[in-house]
């Protein structure tokens, strides 16, 4: 499980991501990144209603925090992350979760 203290909770770090961050895109999902000037990262993540129903939301912001949890440890420190997943990544495995946005944060020159 994803620690508390790596999660963005707040609206207003969504927004200040919103607004400010850099985006990097991917059929299945989309990557927004801002440096936080803290010593570690923090994570969001957002599932629309347009990806279905209640019980497919919740188990692809499972998914999604599974595959960060698991990639944490490569990725450079000191930014915010929100995950904007879209339709596509629903037929996906959490392998290709892993794969997806392991394939983004390559684009993003953040993670080792």
């Amino acid at each position: 499980m994803l620690e508390r203290l790596l999660r963005l909770h707040q609206p207003d770090d969504f927004a200040r991501l919103r607004a400010g961050g850099r985006v990097y895109r991917h059929p299945a999902m989309l990557l927004s990144l801002l440096p936080n000037g803290l010593p570690h990262n923090r994570y969001g993540f957002i599932t629309s209603k347009q990806i279905g129903g209640a019980v497919l939301r919740n188990r692809t912001r499972r998914l999604l925090r599974e595959a960060i949890r698991k990639l944490h440890p490569r990725i450079s420190t000191g930014y915010d992350f929100v995950l904007i997943a879209r339709h596509e990544l629903t037929k996906q495995s959490l392998m290709d979760y892993e794969l997806t946005i392991e394939s983004l944060l390559r684009q993003a020159r953040v993670v080792v």
